[in-house]
């Protein structure tokens, strides 16, 4: 057993085996975008913005920020307290990779009250992930919401 171990790291470390069999992708992918939405939940913005690549892309409601230093000066604020004030409920989650990348596709619910408005939505979201020297980044968000 002990052989057969020290032969698989050697692989690894070698680049012999695939990425993906060293580690369940899909599954390191949704654990980040839930540290993600934790982060913006608990008002962290450093751990935010240390999931984000530099280039990530974000649409959301028809706007786009082309970088995590846009997204932080414009609408991370606002994100972070609306996730704070309001609650998500995954209503359905599917993830995959290809390669280096990996994308976590969710369906949501969120209600609480935001800004003295009552929120009853659902959303989708689209993430997808690269794999850099640290660790899986998110390079590109799409969000969609409406009411329910």
């Amino acid at each position: 057993m002990k052989w057969s171990f020290s032969l698989l790291a050697l692989l690894l470390v070698s680049g012999a085996l695939p990425l993906a069999a060293a580690e369940d992708v899909p599954h390191i992918a949704t654990e980040t975008v839930k540290r993600f939405h934790e982060a913006l939940a608990a008002q962290n913005e450093e751990a935010v913005l240390e999931l984000l690549a530099p280039d990530v892309l974000i649409f959301e409601s028809g706007g786009a920020e082309f970088s995590r230093e846009e997204y932080a000066g414009h609408h991370l604020g606002a994100d972070m307290e609306f996730s704070a004030a309001t609650a998500r409920e995954i209503t359905g989650q599917q993830a995959g990779q290809d390669g280096e990348v990996a994308w976590v596709l969710t369906r949501s619910s969120t209600a609480g009250t935001f800004r003295d408005k009552e929120i009853n939505a659902r959303g989708v979201e689209t993430m997808l992930l690269r794999h850099t020297a640290d660790g899986w980044r998110i390079i590109h968000i799409h969000w969609s919401s409406r009411n329910k």
